[in-house]
């Protein structure tokens, strides 16, 4: 146990010593690989007893597939073409870990889905690059609202909204009683009134946090 301690103050220290992004996308990956596991043994992160879980990947799963399939060809042709011996290694091995990447990011999208709580809170996910947790009380409003925005996976509006869109669209607003603040892939910081979001069920995912928000409080037991 001593014996370790040199070794992890050494590593806290060297990681200090990384840029913060740099930092996150390790710390990202290192993510993306265990759902990568979660998904071979068929598990779910963050889904609790009496929570339901509301998947976003129906649309980017075709397109996915479609990218690691380009890219296992990319790497058998350049296996076959590269006569280098240490080219042909490190190209290689560039190309394997890109495909695992690729696959380990899409397993993280499907063990990480969307959570509504049992106490009506509200956790907007998307794989290992993003996580927002809203409290039930600082939800106002949620209603279905299929849009098709531009830009990019994580969009901050200048109206103090956020979108966290899915291959070109979101299918739920969720209107908040406060600006509520998130943390984008590189550590970035902002806060939004409204959260806009796909869900490949929106209107069960709408119709879940209704419920659970609405739901009367538990009586108390008699007086013992």
């Amino acid at each position: 146990m001593r014996a370790a301690r040199p070794a992890l103050a050494l590593r806290d220290a060297a990681l200090a010593l990384l840029p913060t992004a740099v930092r996150r996308l390790l710390a990202h990956e290192l993510r993306a690989a265990h759902s990568l596991g979660l998904w071979i043994i068929r598990r779910r992160h963050g889904v609790s007893t009496g929570a339901q879980a509301s998947a976003y990947t129906g649309p980017q799963t075709p397109m996915m597939y479609g990218f690691i399939f380009v890219s296992v060809v990319e790497t058998v042709a350049l296996a076959v073409l590269i006569p280098w011996p240490l080219v042909h290694a490190i190209t290689l091995f560039i190309d394997v870990y890109g495909v695992l990447l690729m696959v380990a990011m899409h397993a993280a999208c499907v063990t990480r889905p969307h959570v509504v709580g049992a106490d009506g809170s509200l956790r907007i996910r998307y794989g290992a690059l993003f996580d927002l947790r809203i409290q039930p009380q600082d939800i106002v409003h949620a209603r279905v609202d299929r849009r098709f925005p531009d830009g990019r996976l994580i969009q901050p509006r200048e109206d103090g909204s956020l979108e966290l869109i899915v291959a070109g669209q979101t299918t739920v607003t969720v209107q908040l009683a406060a600006p509520v603040g998130f943390v984008r892939p590189l550590g970035k910081r902002g806060t939004a009134r409204t959260v806009r979001f796909h869900a490949d069920e929106p209107g069960a995912l709408v119709a879940a946090l209704t419920q659970a928000r609405t739901a009367p409080s538990p009586s108390p037991g008699p007086p013992v």
